[in-house]
């Protein structure tokens, strides 16, 4: 059996939120278990009764804006039908006992981010990828200047049932609120501790660490090998600006994150030579993506720097990326129950097989 085959059991620590763990059990792969089938796509380009199909746009809420122009629209932004959050009605803290709740204030809306309904991501060009990246940064900007109680807005992306998409047109969705989300929040707290201590931002530590870094790990009382670590053995895709790596702790057996090889906090200072690398990085991850697993059902998300006075000194400290993480598996009660992700393949192989992609 060669390294590469042997089986791994074991819990992985996240190095940017270390209270996170994955645990990576290889064998649990081989369990007897009825293979999962594909979820259909539909791949038409216009679907007449479909409200995001272009023709449409009586069926949605009104035009926020459209890009290149509401007649011949590429991209259109629409107010969230059924928003999770809005701006009609604002309330005052409200607090009995130890309960606490806040006034849901913020902006849900839809960006439909291609005409052309059952367009999979990897099948998009590169310039339009980038003005789907450029409408989330003009988005962005526009919502932080429009309310200063806004905190953090977050660009994300659900396909197919298992991500949680209710509409089969391909779309996006920017969620504004008051409140920094946990996972954000972690990961902010926690690169802002290790540069105070280091003076170096974690996440280009650990880009520097893929790009440059090699390593034996022997066993003590056998002398045989235990881990090798081989530089860029973690790089999925890379381009001039930007470079997509798979996470050391995986929660997800294919997740990928996308992030700028020289550090940068804050996602809505993106110029247009980033968003052009990004799109082609992006577009090459989700193909070899979808080469390797077929039909990916996915989520993702940017997360990027927060804004308010209590985080003005995280430009050194944070560095903004975008997760990939495709939906291959159903979490089982052990992983909801402990918080422990469970992953049936190593990081190490998925990222070779990702790798091994002719484009």
């Amino acid at each position: 059996m060669t390294e590469s085959q042997e089986s791994i059991r074991e819990i992985r620590i996240n190095p940017i939120v270390p209270a996170e763990s994955v645990l990576v059990a290889t064998a649990r792969g081989m369990r007897p278990r009825k293979a999962e089938e594909l979820a259909p796509r539909d791949t038409r380009k216009h679907v007449d009764t479909c409200p995001f199909c272009r023709g449409n746009e009586d069926k949605t809420p009104p035009t926020i804006a459209a890009y290149p122009d509401e007649d011949s629209w590429e991209v259109r932004i629409v107010e969230n039908l059924y928003p999770v959050l809005g701006d009609d009605r604002s309330r005052s803290t409200l607090m009995f006992g130890l309960q606490q709740a806040i006034d849901g204030y913020g902006r849900h809306e839809v960006v439909i981010d291609h005409h052309a309904h059952g367009i999979a991501l990897h099948e998009m060009t590169e310039p339009h990828i980038a003005l789907m990246f450029r409408v989330f940064r003009d988005r962005m900007r526009e919502l932080y200047a429009s309310d200063e109680r806004l905190r953090y807005v977050l660009a994300f992306k659900n396909f197919g049932p298992a991500a949680g998409a209710s509409i089969p047109h391909t779309h996006s969705q920017i969620i504004a609120t008051p409140v920094v989300p946990q996972n954000v929040h972690d990961e902010v707290e926690n690169s802002r501790a290790h540069y105070r201590k280091h003076q170096q931002c974690i996440f280009c530590t650990l880009i520097d660490e893929a790009l440059t870094f090699e390593a034996t790990i022997y066993d003590r009382s056998s002398g045989s090998i235990r881990r090798r670590i081989n530089v860029g053995q973690y790089v999925v895709e890379r381009g001039e600006r930007f470079i997509a790596i798979k996470p050391f702790a995986s929660r997800f057996e294919w997740e990928v994150h996308i992030l700028p090889l020289e550090h940068q906090s804050d996602y809505t200072r993106l110029d247009e030579a980033d968003l052009a690398d990004f799109a082609r990085v992006l577009r090459r991850t989700m193909a070899r993506l979808d080469a390797v697993i077929g039909g990916a059902q996915f989520n993702y998300f940017l997360h990027t720097q927060p804004h308010g006075p209590e985080y003005a000194d995280c430009a050194p400290s944070y560095h903004w990326h975008l997760e990939i993480c495709p939906r291959t598996s159903i979490p089982t009660g052990f992983e909801l129950g402990s918080g422990l992700f469970v992953s049936t393949i190593s990081p190490e192989i998925a990222a070779e097989q990702l790798r091994a992609v002719k484009l």
